[in-house]
């Protein structure tokens, strides 16, 4: 019987990108004080030396779990665009659901154990200020393009904020316990609210 291998760098690509996502899930689940480079090789079931081939350092990791959190938040965000209704009534509960879908993911809450980190890490805050901007003004543009896709409501560039603020507070409130059952009762009266400003 003939054992295929699978190529070195494969398999050094497969190894990253599990230590990756391991690191995503403790981040979100544990915190950042649990999350080393140590508990997310054991998580992901890695040597902890093969962890520290790819991340000699739990600087080195972090970084790159926040700059691939940030970067896929910001993609999703910026996608979010496709086979959207267009019927206002039918267009704006799936616009609302897609952001608060941003900030309530387990990216999120991986994101969240770095940003509070940052408040006393000047580095980290320095590595964060600039993913956080990007993945703000791409979650906007996508909020006041799919809330008025047009371009004549006055008020639609305004309302896209308020709905981003409201999604962000959805998604602190959904950090501490399964805060679902109360979110889509907000979402509900929330869409409500913004048909009728949007069809003023």
């Amino acid at each position: 019987m003939t054992v295929v291998r699978e190529p070195q760098q494969d398999r050094s690509r497969v190894t990253r990108e599990r230590l990756l996502e391991a690191t995503v899930d403790m981040l979100a689940t544990q915190g950042w004080a649990a999350t080393t480079v140590a508990a997310v090789a054991e998580s992901a079931g890695v040597s902890r030396g093969a962890a520290q081939h790819h991340f000699p350092t739990r600087e080195a990791l972090i970084t790159a779990v926040v700059e691939g959190m940030f970067e896929r938040m910001t993609a999703d965000a910026s996608a979010s665009m496709v086979e959207l209704p267009e019927d206002l009534r039918s267009r704006v509960p799936v616009v609302v659901d897609k952001a608060v879908a941003i900030y309530t993911g387990t990216e999120f809450k991986a994101a969240l154990q770095a940003w509070a980190a940052a408040a006393s890490d000047p580095a980290l805050r320095e590595l964060l200020l600039p993913l956080e901007a990007k993945l703000a003004r791409a979650a906007h543009r996508f909020t006041v393009q799919a809330l008025d896709p047009a371009g004549e409501h006055p008020d639609a560039y305004r309302l896209a904020q308020v709905t981003l603020d409201l999604a962000r507070g959805l998604g602190l409130a959904d950090t501490l316990s399964d805060d679902s059952k109360r979110r889509k009762q907000v979402v509900a009266t929330w869409s409500d609210q913004l048909v009728d400003a949007l069809s003023s």
